[in-house]
């Protein structure tokens, strides 16, 4: 399961000071805001009071349930976590989140089917939930069936690609299968997605080592080994019309740009990848096989940000060739960072990729 943070009475610290001579729905908010503080502090106890009184003065609010709730569950009282949730299922106001929290004290409980039982719940609620179709995931990462996770993250980076943890998963997930070209295209997404976090530096490292594992030099000869390609009869069109896996566009274009390499570091990798994007759009690959990672990057090469941009991705792989090439870049780096800033990838549900599109 996935850390579960609160998330309803944080956006009311906005709201700024409680004026004096409160009604009950401020006295409600007031009391709410403070529970928050404890449970930041560790004190649940003592928040679990507050919000106890909160609901009294303000009972058809959806939050405070919702975080009394969160605040059992953090204590590990899952039980009252979970009979708090049920109460407030048709709550109008409740949120995709009920669901997530239901389903993780089920899923702890060891009350698996029960925990589906509730995600499903919530997607008939919200069928976009990127992170009800996250836990469904987890339930069987959770128990090393990797292959049975992996639908429901692909599923929830279809239904909301915005949402980055899906693609953490499945990164991780086809890094480590015979299918890592997709692994490659979700972990540069999230990347994209989740800039700077522990996550983004894992990810990285991963992305480098996939390349490096995956790229064999021997003299003159080169060779890749990023998925398994293999064209179905139903994917011929007419008698010399073939319509190609991914994968296979993917790795003619990829093969090509390594023809001169002679070893595989950061700047090689750079190269590569540079030379990757070139040949793909020459190639018409982008016309029967459209991807938004590959056309971001072609945006990327067309401004002149390529060097540092995969610099960026594969830094953590090899750290010293990037700081050494940071150091001797930095004009190149500083110009990156800003345009960067204001140039990011677009993604929403017209502009998205998963693997099932092909």
């Amino acid at each position: 399961m996935t850390t579960i943070r609160t998330i309803g009475l944080l956006l009311l610290f906005a709201t700024g000071q409680i004026a004096y001579g409160q009604n009950n729905k401020e006295k409600a908010l007031a009391k709410g805001q403070e529970a928050i503080k404890l449970m930041d502090n560790g004190k649940l106890d003592e928040s679990i009071k507050l919000l106890e009184e909160a609901q009294k003065l303000d009972p058809d609010r959806f939050d405070y349930p919702y975080e009394m709730a969160y605040a059992y569950y953090s204590k590990e009282d899952y039980k009252t976590a979970i009979k708090i949730l049920e109460k407030n299922i048709d709550h109008k106001d409740v949120t995709e989140r009920l669901f997530q929290l239901l389903g993780n004290s089920y899923d702890v409980l060891g009350k698996s089917d029960k925990a589906f039982e509730a995600y499903d719940a919530g997607l008939k609620k919200f069928p976009n939930s990127g992170i009800i179709y996250l836990e469904k995931g987890n339930v069987h990462w959770n128990k090393k069936e990797y292959e049975k996770a992996l639908p429901f993250y692909e599923k929830g980076i279809e239904v909301d690609p915005k949402f980055p943890s899906n693609y953490y998963r499945a990164t991780r997930i086809y890094c480590s299968s015979t299918e890592e070209v997709w692994g490659l295209i979700y972990g540069e997404i999230f990347m994209n997605l989740e800039r700077n976090s522990k996550r983004t530096s894992e990810i990285s490292k991963l992305l480098f080592d996939t390349y490096k594992s995956e790229i064999t030099i021997n003299g003159d000869s080169a060779k890749i080994d990023f998925c398994n390609a293999v064209i179905n009869a139903d994917d011929i069109i007419g008698k010399d019309k073939i319509k190609f896996p991914f994968c296979m566009v993917f790795g003619q274009a990829f093969i090509m740009s390594i023809i001169s390499i002679k070893a595989i570091d950061i700047n090689s990798l750079d190269k590569i990848r540079t030379s990757f994007v070139e040949n793909y759009f020459k190639m018409g690959h982008n016309k029967t096989h459209p991807n938004i990672l590959i056309d971001y990057q072609d945006k990327i090469f067309k401004s002149g940000q390529s060097e540092a941009y995969n610099h960026w991705i594969l830094m953590k792989g090899d750290e010293d060739g990037f700081n050494k090439w940071q150091s001797e870049n930095k004009d190149k780096w500083d110009s990156f960072v800003k345009w960067f800033n204001d140039n990011g990838l677009k993604v929403d549900n017209s502009n998205k990729f998963y693997s099932g599109q092909y």
